[in-house]
C-alpha cells in the first residue's frame, strides 16, 4: 500500500546531533568520576530515542541512589536541556534533508522524538523546519503513544505509514503500532541493528527511491 504519512524521528535522522546530547550526559556525569560518566554515556548510546526523563531515574536513581521525584526529573532536565539545544539548532541537517521535505508535499509528516515537546517545537521553528511538519511530539509522552495516538485519532490505516528512525526506541514504536521502519543507519547504533532486515538508508537523499522501490511512496 502507498505511503502517506511519515514520522521522523530528530537526532540522527533530520540533524546530526545525536554526539551532542551524548557529551552532555558525559558533562553531566564527569563530577561522578570517568568511569561513572562513561557507564552513562553507554547506557545512553545504547538506549537512542528514550526520554531523558526515564534515563534520570536510572542515572541518578538507581545508579546513584538519589531520591527521584517529579522535581527532581525537571531539574534535571532544565540542566541537561541547557545544554543541547543550542547545539541542536546549530547542528548540521543530515545530509538530503531539507531537499527531501521541500519535494514532500504528497506526504503528511509528523516528528516523534525523545527531546521534551517544547523543546523539539522550538528547535525545528528555530531551523525553518516547522513548516514541513504537521506537528511535532515527544518527551515526557513515549514514541509507541504519539504514533498510536495520532494513528487513531486521525483514523488512519498503519499500512499507509511508515517511521523513520535511528534508536532501538525508533523500531519499536513502529514494531507496536505495526508500521513499516526505515533505519537511517549511524555510527553510534549501527551494533544495535545487525539483525534488521528491513531498508537502511545512509542518509535521506536515497528516501525518496526507498519509499517509491519498497513502499510504491
Amino acid at each position: 500500500m502507498k505511503i502517506k504519512y511519515i514520522f521522523f524521528d530528530f537526532d540522527g535522522v533530520l540533524a546530526e546531533s545525536v554526539h551532542i546530547k551524548t557529551e552532555a550526559f558525559r558533562q553531566m556525569y564527569l563530577p561522578h568520576g570517568d568511569e561513572f560518566a562513561e557507564k552513562v554515556v553507554t547506557h545512553h548510546v545504547e538506549n537512542g530515542g528514550v526520554s531523558r526523563f526515564e534515563k534520570f531515574k536510572i542515572y541518578n536513581g538507581e545508579w546513584l541512589g538519589e531520591e527521584i521525584d517529579e522535581l527532581r526529573i525537571l531539574e534535571l532536565a532544565e540542566v541537561y536541556g541547557n545544554k543541547v539545544v543550542e547545539g541542536v539548532i546549530q547542528s548540521k541537517e543530515v545530509n538530503g534533508a531539507t531537499d527531501f521535505l521541500k519535494n514532500a508535499d504528497h506526504f503528511h509528516k509528523y516528528v516523534i522524538t525523545g527531546t521534551p515537546t517544547h523543546e523539539i517545537r522550538i528547535i525545528l521553528e528555530k531551523r525553518n523546519m516547522n513548516q514541513y511538519f504537521i506537528e511535532a511530539f515527544g518527551s515526557p509522552e513515549k514514541k509507541d503513544f504519539w504514533v498510536r495516538k495520532i494513528i487513531n485519532e486521525n483514523k488512519i490505516n498503519p499500512a499507509e505509514c511508515v517511521f523513520i528512525g535511528d534508536a532501538l526506541a525508533d523500531y519499536e514504536a513502529a514494531a507496536s503500532n505495526k508500521i513499516p521502519f526505515i533505519l537511517r543507519e549511524t555510527p553510534e547504533a549501527k551494533h544495535l541493528f545487525l539483525d534488521f532486515n528491513g531498508p537502511r538508508i545512509n542518509d535521506l537523499s536515497s528516501l525518496h527511491q526507498i519509499l517509491q522501490k519498497d513502499f510504491g511512496g
